[in-house]
């Protein structure tokens, strides 16, 4: 399948339709969050596949996974590091809800984060700013903004994305980038208070968050 070369036009008309639907939904009150929320990711999904890319040039293929493997065990030394120092200090705390289904979930939805973020966001930008660097400013950014207003959050998923868009750049794989995403996620929930960053909650959810007791 041959790949499509958009205009710049389309390129700019995609990101704010893109951007505007996630954001959207974040902002909207939980039980519209559970029809729309499949709508915008089959709309993100059929928009990125509709410019004809294969698998290694989504990210989702052997390209680049092997080099890129270096990412998970440091996020896993981050991770111990950070729950050691949290231990330390007192904030070490119970994951709200640590089944199965809740962080096998969690994990699946930051890799699908990660290919919005490079193979939607950051692919489109590339093409309508002259600078690479400026592309992954400019991605990471947007990334934080979506996780506003959880100011902790915003501020550690703006390192992040940056740093990931960077790598995703280097390496041009998603996987190792979405698991060192769901790890590091699921240790800021555990390390950082919960009257915080409301249980990782974003948009409504976060202004609307009661606190509540850990799940066992």
């Amino acid at each position: 399948m041959s790949r499509v070369h958009p205009s710049r036009a389309r390129d700019l008309i995609e990101l704010i339709v893109g951007y505007g639907a996630v954001v959207g939904v974040i902002w909207t009150p939980e039980h519209f969050q559970r029809f729309l929320s499949p709508m915008v990711l089959l709309l993100t999904l059929s928009v990125v596949l509709a410019r004809g890319r294969d698998r290694d040039d989504l990210g989702m293929g052997w390209r680049g996974l092997m080099p890129s493997l270096w990412i998970l065990p440091a996020a896993i030394a981050l991770s111990a590091l950070s729950t050691f120092v949290a231990a330390k200090i007192g904030t070490l705390h119970p994951l709200y809800k640590s089944d199965f289904a809740h962080i096998s979930g969690y994990v699946l939805w930051t890799i699908y984060q990660q290919f919005l973020l490079q193979d939607y966001f950051m692919d489109r930008l590339l093409r309508l700013v002259s600078s690479q660097s400026a592309a992954v400013t400019l991605a990471g950014t947007l990334f934080a903004v979506a996780h506003l207003p959880n100011l902790v959050l915003t501020a550690a998923t703006l390192v992040w994305g940056i740093v990931s868009c960077a790598l995703f750049r280097r390496y041009r794989n998603l996987w190792a980038l979405g698991l060192a995403q769901g790890l590091l996620g699921l240790c800021f929930a555990v390390c950082v208070p919960d009257a915080l960053h409301h249980h990782l909650r974003v948009g409504l959810g976060y202004l609307r968050y009661h606190g509540t007791q850990p799940v066992p």
